[in-house]
């Protein structure tokens, strides 16, 4: 048996770092806005013969490779080339052999959500291996606990929702938990006005979140108020989309980003400075980076006639355009 799964990435627009728990709780009514981009995770799983319980692991973006004589063998295991992976098959507790296989068309450390697309993947392949029947709010939150296990920081759950469902999104954040509401819009209309570069230096991976979040807890107030201006604003965003008022989502995205990037020193960098000014120069409403902040990708919200402007204005200044489009369908899945 072959099984095939591939799921989206994503990019935030809002109110990110508020998904991880407890620090919406301190923040009412605290949503993260983002949508999902056709820059995907994939994973193969391959079935070995029935006499076979080897289990290997193949990264093909990382070009990593690890083999188990048997779930056992890789349950007994201290130590992963590919912890990802092996944790989330740990959970998933296969009885059979086979060759696990991922790839990731996002740059390395893009913060776009590449780790928790391909997580959303994994999940969506092994619960179709083992018959496990979960539902892909399941996969969400095995995902974002798995990936807390291997990077050993708290994680939220925002960069997962658009991996399992697709389309554009506000992530409701409340006491016992958060949920979707897809955005009353014209993904197209939307899909129009933004712009995705990768500044070609990876991000600090959890290190920023994980900083902002021991200060908020330790009680810094400069944080706290600025998080509470984040999700106030993240809310507005979600009302201009809605409302396709495209001038007024500029505006809110570059205060969004303003507060984001008094949190810590290390959130900006001179090269996203420069590209977010230039673009703006040129055109641009807004700009923010994705994810964590310190490298990586940023998005640029746009009006669509300086589009030429706009990305020339990119590439001048160092970033590297992606092509991005909004996904309409979440995590795919073909047995073959």
């Amino acid at each position: 048996m072959r099984i095939e799964s591939r799921a989206p990435t994503r990019i935030d627009l809002a109110g990110g770092t508020l998904d991880i728990w407890p620090l919406y709780l301190f923040h009412e009514g605290s949503l993260t806005v983002n949508c999902a981009i056709t820059r995907y995770a994939s994973c193969t799983i391959e079935t070995a013969p029935e006499t076979s319980r080897r289990i290997v692991l193949v990264s093909r973006d990382t070009r990593r490779r690890e083999s188990f004589a048997s779930f056992d063998a890789l349950s007994r295991a201290q130590r992963y080339k590919l912890p990802l992976l092996a944790y989330l098959v740990k959970f998933f507790r296969p009885t059979m052999g086979f060759t696990l296989t991922t790839d990731s068309e996002a740059p390395a450390g893009a913060g776009i959500g590449g780790s928790s697309a391909m997580a959303v993947a994994i999940c969506a392949a092994l619960d179709r291996l083992t018959g496990a029947g979960l539902r892909r709010e399941d996969w969400i939150h095995i995902s974002r606990d798995i990936e807390a296990v291997v990077i050993r920081v708290p994680t939220g759950t925002q960069d997962h929702y658009p991996p399992a469902f697709g389309g554009a999104a506000a992530i409701i954040l409340e006491p016992g938990g958060e949920r979707r509401e897809a955005l009353g819009c014209d993904l197209d209309d939307l899909e129009r006005r933004l712009v995705l570069c990768y500044t070609g230096k990876p991000r600090q991976h959890g290190i920023n979140n994980w900083e902002v979040f021991k200060r908020h807890i330790d009680g810094d107030r400069r944080v706290a108020r600025n998080l509470e201006k984040i999700s106030v604003i993240a809310r507005q965003v979600r009302e201009a989309i809605e409302r396709s008022q495209w001038s007024e989502l500029g505006c809110l995205v570059r205060g969004e980003w303003d507060f984001r990037r008094r949190n810590l020193k290390t959130i900006s960098t001179p090269l996203v400075d420069r590209i977010i000014s230039s673009a703006r120069r040129n055109g641009a409403l807004a700009g923010k980076i994705c994810g964590a902040g310190g490298g990586g990708c940023l998005t640029l919200v746009i009006d669509p006639e300086a589009r030429a402007r706009v990305e020339n204005a990119v590439t001048a200044a160092g970033g590297t355009l992606l092509p991005l489009q909004i996904d309409r369908e979440g995590v795919f899945l073909k047995v073959s």
